[in-house]
Parts: C-alpha cells; sequence; structure tokens
C-alpha cells in the first residue's frame, strides 16, 4: 500500500520554464514556484517568508507548462514529493526534494495598459476563478483527509 505524499501549492513562476525530453522521447517541464506566507513575531511586526519549489511536470502536462508558463504568472500545483539521491565527484551523496505536478492550474494574467473597464471585468472573472476553484480544492482537501483516516484506521 502506498504512503499518502499530496502536495497543493500556490505561488507564481519565478522564471521561464525549462522544456526537455527524455532519451525516449517523453517531454519534462522544469520549473520553479515562489510561495509567499506572511507571519506575526513578537513584536507583532508582519514579515514575510518566502519559499522557493522545484517542479517537474511530465508529458501532455510538461507541454501545457512550457506554453503557458511565464516569470510572474500565479499557478496552483498539485502533485507529490519525489527525492532524488545522487554522489557528487568527491562520492559525497547528496539529495534534492522536487514536486512532481500531477495538475497545474494557470491564474489568468493581467495586463497593466488595460483600461478600467477590463481591469473590473478581469478581476471578477478571477474572483468567481478562485471560490469555483476554492470549493474544488475544499472537496479535494476532505477526500484527502478522509483517505488519511481510513489508512491510519487500517493500520490501528
Amino acid at each position: 500500500m502506498n504512503s499518502l505524499n499530496s502536495v497543493i501549492l500556490e505561488g507564481n513562476v519565478v522564471r521561464s520554464p525549462d522544456m526537455r525530453e527524455t532519451a525516449k522521447g517523453t517531454p519534462i517541464c522544469k520549473f520553479s514556484v515562489a510561495i509567499n506566507r506572511w507571519t506575526q513575531y513578537r513584536e507583532g511586526m508582519p514579515q514575510k517568508e518566502v519559499s522557493f519549489f522545484d517542479i517537474d511536470a511530465w508529458g501532455d502536462l510538461a507541454k501545457a507548462c512550457a506554453q503557458s508558463c511565464e516569470k510572474g504568472r500565479g499557478v496552483r500545483i498539485v502533485g507529490r514529493l519525489k527525492q532524488n539521491r545522487w554522489q557528487d565527484p568527491d562520492g559525497k551523496n547528496k539529495t534534492r526534494i522536487v514536486i512532481v505536478a500531477e495538475h497545474v492550474e494557470f491564474k489568468p494574467k493581467f495586463s497593466l495598459d488595460a483600461t478600467a473597464a477590463d481591469d473590473a471585468r478581469q478581476k471578477s472573472v478571477f474572483q468567481t476563478r478562485t471560490d469555483a476553484d476554492s470549493a474544488a480544492f475544499a472537496d479535494f482537501s476532505e477526500a484527502a483527509a478522509q483517505a488519511r483516516e481510513e489508512q491510519i484506521a487500517a493500520v490501528f
């Protein structure tokens, strides 16, 4: 039985994606995402915490990411963690954790030269999309929590 390994991230693409193919011709797209989190410390002052994550997308998803990802674009990623292990030339063991994307949603692009009417329309579309996405992810989160509880119950 597989253990639970699921990640949901929402952030912004850091740089243009790197599209390649394996020796057998399978497309792979690599890109990085920045996730911002605000925290409060003892003094009550908010402080920004930024984390960067490397993402790998494979197959048709890789093609879609290569086409739609661009620096600064917002994305929501559902995937799993994968640990890569190797030895460097000095014989030291190295590891790196990447996120293998299983589903990627691209947030709408906003243009800076849009008129006020276009801005209002884009914001309303974004808000509607966000509400629908939030409901879908709430259902996903409930299903994941229930599956986890069933796994724990099966062990004990």
